[in-house]
């Protein structure tokens, strides 16, 4: 076995990189019904922008998967990343091990899909390392057993999103720029799609209905009634343009054509709390790096 790790470090410099691990907004999102087993259909739009989390991949060689630094307070084989290695390595049944070592840089628990984007990296680029070579499809399909936002990731591109967020269809936007706010909360999704007072029912559009200008978050309602620090960051950030939550929180985002408005808002706001500047981009960047070889 460790011959064999040393043949695949020599096969791959990818042993020794940084991969990142983008985040998502959700643009809009409508809840146009509930299926018989309590999931929600909805409308969305998904866009990966350049905020990121960075992975390296250290492989071991007694075939173990760990972290090399755990998280305070999460069990280590409750990790997305841990979990995502060994739902591949168990898929493929696979003899190898990794040591993932992760450099936290996105908020949790704000809505923003860092944890989701760990495992799709994770997915990508072991699939690579270990020489597994399964289809995007493949690990998109093995992503949806992590999480819903997982197969976004691995998809790789801005998506329009339909089912329950499963099915992905690529959209190409305009690579504007975004200034986030993350409230001082974590907004608990489950109690979100649980309230009574969620709009379930919206009208079916079209993706040339969101390009119009139907941007809507069917979340909202009911998340800044909970939720007042959501409420009045939105409140806040709207001094400075169009604000909107995206998914349900706890993250709120407005949107500028120039990186310059941006920058000039990003400055005005940047010392009142946890505040990001971000560019929009169409390919993930996880698939730029590994186009690089």
């Amino acid at each position: 076995m460790e011959n064999l790790v040393s043949q695949l470090e020599q096969e791959s410099i990818g042993w020794s990189k940084r991969w990142p691990a983008p985040a998502k907004l959700n643009l809009m999102l409508r809840i146009t019904g509930r299926r018989e087993d309590g999931y929600h259909l909805l409308q969305t739009v998904f866009q990966i922008i350049d905020l990121c989390d960075w992975l390296v991949f250290h492989p071991v060689a007694d075939g173990s998967v760990s972290l090399q630094n755990p998280i305070p307070g999460v069990p280590e084989q409750d990790d997305l990343t841990v979990r995502a290695a060994n739902l591949l390595k168990k898929h493929a049944q696979s003899e190898l091990g990794v040591r993932i070592e992760i450099e936290k840089n996105l908020p949790m628990g704000g809505g923003l899909g860092g944890g989701s984007s760990d495992a799709a990296t994770t997915l990508i680029v072991l699939n690579k390392l270990w020489n597994i070579n399964y289809s995007v499809e493949k690990l998109m399909e093995l992503g949806l057993q992590l999480g819903a936002d997982v197969p976004v990731f691995v998809y790789g591109h801005s998506a329009w999103a339909e089912g329950v967020g499963e099915q992905l269809e690529q959209i190409n936007l305009p690579e504007h720029w975004f200034v986030i706010v993350k409230p001082d909360c974590h907004v608990n999704t489950k109690q979100i799609f649980l309230s009574e007072e969620l709009t379930r029912d919206s009208k079916v559009i079209k993706m040339s209905d969101f390009i119009a200008g139907e941007v809507g978050n069917d979340c909202s309602a009911v998340v800044r009634k909970l939720y007042d620090p959501v409420r009045s960051a939105l409140l806040d950030l709207s001094k400075y343009g169009e604000s909107r939550l995206t998914g349900t929180g706890a993250c709120v985002f407005a949107e500028y054509a120039t990186k310059q408005e941006a920058v000039n808002v990003y400055e005005e706001i940047k010392n009142t709390g946890q505040v990001y500047l971000a560019k929009a981009l169409n390919r993930s960047s996880v698939y730029e790096v590994l186009q690089q070889g």
